[in-house]
C-alpha cells in the first residue's frame, strides 16, 4: 500500500491567516475616525489638516497598489506578504510615537505604503489556492478584514483612546504583525516559480503619481471649499489625464504595468463598474457615524465605537451568508437587491438622525445598511474575479483593491468637504475653530447647538445616498449566465512540511 501523501494546507486555514493580516491593515484606514476629535485637541489642528491622517494612508495606498502585481511576479507572493506586514508593523509603532500632525501624516505613508500592498497580495494567494466552486466562501472570509474591520475596530480604538492614549491604537498593531509573520512562514506554501517581468516603469510613473494627483486635489479642495480652485482643479486635470495615458499604453505594451485584459470579460467590467460606485458613497461615509455620535451627541470614543456594532454585526453575518450562497446562486441575481438594501438604509438613517434620534431607529437603519454592504461587496468581487485564470489573479486583485482603495479615498475627502461646508453654514463656530473649537464646549453648548450640527450630517449622508443608489446601474447589467466554476482548478500546493521554508 502507497503511504499516504501529506495533505496541502486547506484554502480555508489560508483565508483566515489572511484575514487577521488584512484586518490589521484595513483597521487603520477608519480606526482613526473615532480619534479625529481627540487627534484635533491632541495635536491643535483642524478637520482640514486631521483628515490628512486619513487621506496620507489611502495617498500611499493608491501610489503602492498598482506595483502590487509586478512585485508578487518579481518576489514571489509569500516573501513579499511577509514583507510588507512587517513594514507595516514597523510604521504603526513610529505612527504611535509621533509628537506633531506633521509627523504623524508621514508615519502614515509609511504604513500606507506596506499595507497597499497586503490586500492585493493576500487576495491572489487565496484565488490561486481556492477550489473555484469554494471561491464565494473564501472572498466572504476575506472579506471580514474589508467591512468587519473598519466597522468593529472603532469599538477597541475608541476604547484604547478612552482608557490608554490614542497611540495605543497603533501600537496594538506590533503584536498582531508578529503573529502573522510566525502563521505564514508556518502554514503558507512556499512561492512557486516567479515570473520576474521588467518593471514597466513609463506606466508606473503614470498611473502611480496620477492617482494620488487625483486623491490629491480632491482633498485640496476640501481644505478651502472650493474645487473650482486652481490648487485642487489642476491636480485633479493632471491625475485624471495621467491614469487616461496610462490606459492608452497599457493596452498597447507588451508588459503593462497592470494587465487591462480582464476588462474584456463583461462579468469583471459591470462588477468593477458597480464597485465603484458602491465604495463612493459607502465607504467615504464611514467617517461621519462616529464623528456624529461624538460632536453632536456627546459621545466618547469607545461609546462612538459601540453605537456602530448593529452595523458591524450585520455586515458579518450577512457576508458570511452571502458568501455561502454566491456558491450556488449567481450574485448577479441577489447583488441589485442587496445594493437596494443598504440604499433603503441610508435613506432612513438620513431621515432620522437629529440631536435627538431614537438609538433603536438609527440601529435599525444601520443594521440595513451593514447588511446590504456585507452582502454586496464581497460577492462583486466574486463574480469579477471567478472567470480569471491564474495569471490574471495579480492583476485582477491589484485592480479590484486599487477601486476599494482609490474610491474610498476620495469619498471619504468629498465626505469630509460636504460636512465642513455643511457645518461652517449653519454654525460659525465651526467655521471659525473647526473640530477643535467644538471639542472643547461645554456639555450645555454643545447641545444648544446639537440641532444645527445635526442638520449638517443629515445633509452630507446625501452623498451616501445618491452613489449607493447610481451602483443599482451597472448591477442590473451583471451577467447572470456567468458559470459558477469556470476558473481554471488550481495549481496544486505544495505540503504542509514544504510549506514551513521560506
Amino acid at each position: 500500500m502507497s503511504e499516504r501523501p501529506v495533505v496541502a494546507p486547506r484554502s480555508m486555514t489560508i483565508a483566515l491567516v489572511l484575514v487577521l493580516g488584512s484586518v490589521m491593515a484595513a483597521l487603520d484606514m477608519t480606526v482613526v475616525n473615532v480619534a479625529i476629535a481627540r487627534l484635533s485637541a491632541d495635536l491643535d489642528a483642524p478637520l482640514a489638516s486631521i483628515q490628512w491622517v486619513s487621506t496620507g494612508y489611502s495617498l500611499a495606498l493608491g501610489a503602492v497598489i498598482p506595483l502590487s502585481a509586478w512585485a508578487i511576479g518579481r518576489f514571489g507572493a509569500k516573501r513579499l506578504y511577509m514583507t510588507a506586514i512587517g513594514l507595516f508593523a514597523t510604521g504603526s509603532m513610529l505612527a504611535g510615537a509621533s509628537w506633531n500632525i506633521e509627523s504623524l501624516v508621514t508615519f502614515r505613508v509609511v504604513q500606507g505604503l506596506a499595507g497597499g500592498l497586503v490586500m492585493p497580495v493576500g487576495m491572489a494567494i487565496l484565488i490561486r489556492a481556492a477550489e473555484p466552486e469554494r471561491l464565494g466562501r473564501l472572498m466572504s472570509t476575506l472579506g471580514l478584514a474589508i467591512l468587519v474591520g473598519p466597522l468593529a475596530g472603532p469599538v477597541l480604538g475608541g476604547w484604547l483612546i478612552d482608557q490608554l492614549s490614542w497611540r495605543w491604537m497603533f501600537y496594538i498593531n506590533l503584536p498582531i504583525g508578529i503573529v502573522v509573520i510566525a502563521l505564514v512562514a508556518r502554514i503558507f506554501p512556499a512561492d512557486g516559480p516567479r515570473d520576474p517581468r521588467p518593471l514597466d516603469v513609463p506606466g508606473a510613473l503614470l498611473l502611480s503619481p496620477g492617482l494620488a494627483a487625483l486623491i490629491y486635489g480632491v482633498t485640496s479642495g476640501g481644505e478651502h471649499g472650493d474645487f473650482a480652485r486652481p490648487g485642487a482643479l489642476v491636480p485633479m486635470a493632471v491625475g485624471l489625464a495621467l491614469v487616461v495615458a496610462f490606459v492608452a499604453r497599457a493596452l498597447t505594451a507588451r508588459h503593462p504595468l497592470l494587465d487591462l485584459r480582464p476588462f474584456r470579460d463583461r462579468a469583471f467590467a459591470t462588477a468593477t463598474g458597480t464597485m465603484t460606485l458602491f465604495a463612493l458613497g459607502y465607504f467615504g461615509t464611514m467617517l461621519l457615524l462616529p464623528l456624529y455620535f461624538q460632536v453632536v451627541r456627546g459621545a466618547s470614543a469607545t461609546q462612538a465605537g459601540l453605537m456602530g456594532m448593529p452595523m458591524a454585526l450585520a455586515s458579518g453575518t450577512f457576508m458570511q451568508l452571502a458568501g455561502r450562497l454566491a456558491d450556488k446562486v449567481n450574485p448577479a441575481r441577489t447583488v441589485p437587491l442587496t445594493i437596494a438594501t443598504a440604499a433603503t438604509g441610508f435613506i432612513l438613517l438620513a431621515y432620522q438622525i437629529g440631536a435627538g434620534a431614537s438609538y433603536w431607529g438609527l440601529g435599525a437603519a444601520l443594521v440595513l445598511i451593514g447588511a446590504g454592504g456585507g452582502s454586496t461587496m464581497m460577492p462583486l468581487m466574486t463574480v469579477a474575479t471567478r472567470r480569471m485564470s491564474k495569471d490574471q489573479a495579480p492583476s485582477a486583485s491589484t485592480t479590484l483593491n486599487m477601486i476599494n482603495t482609490t474610491m474610498g479615498a476620495v469619498g471619504t475627502a468629498v465626505a469630509s468637504v460636504l460636512l465642513s461646508l455643511a457645518m461652517a453654514a449653519r454654525v460659525p463656530l465651526a467655521d471659525e475653530g473647526g473640530l477643535q473649537a467644538l471639542h472643547g464646549l461645554a456639555p450645555a453648548a454643545r447641545a444648544a447647538i446639537a440641532p444645527e450640527l445635526a442638520d449638517a450630517f443629515q445633509h452630507t449622508y446625501v452623498y451616501a445616498i445618491a452613489f449607493v443608489t447610481l451602483a443599482l446601474i451597472p448591477a442590473l447589467l451583471l451577467r447572470r449566465d456567468t458559470p459558477r466554476t469556470s476558473s481554471p482548478a488550481p495549481e496544486p500546493v505544495q505540503d504542509v512540511a514544504a510549506a514551513g521554508a521560506p
